[in-house]
């Protein structure tokens, strides 16, 4: 399972994706993100569930470990661009 620490960087910057254009509410942050927080997690699209989209889209073009390295570099990547230096480095999690 993809782990993520919920630090809400990837949903504040929707911007630098245009996949996710119909999720921003029009300054890059997406408009079901309330305090740092999804507030539709449960039934969040399929965009935004890494493990499913890997299930239905990548599965025959990568390794789940690849996928998830993908990811994770992408993560790290806003966070050192965007975010608190001191935020927990999932890029050392274990997968």
């Amino acid at each position: 399972m993809f782990k993520c620490d919920k630090c809400g960087i990837c949903c504040s910057h929707l911007s630098k994706c245009e996949l996710y254009s119909n999720l921003d509410r029009g300054d890059g942050v997406c408009k079901y993100l309330k305090n740092n927080l999804c507030s539709i997690y449960e039934n969040r699209p399929l965009i935004c569930r890494i493990d499913k989209s890997y299930e239905i889209f990548f599965d025959t073009k990568m390794t789940r470990q690849e996928f998830y390295e993908l990811n994770y570099k992408g993560c790290m990547e806003l966070k050192n661009k965007y975010g608190n230096k001191e935020e927990k480095d999932v890029s050392k999690t274990t997968y």
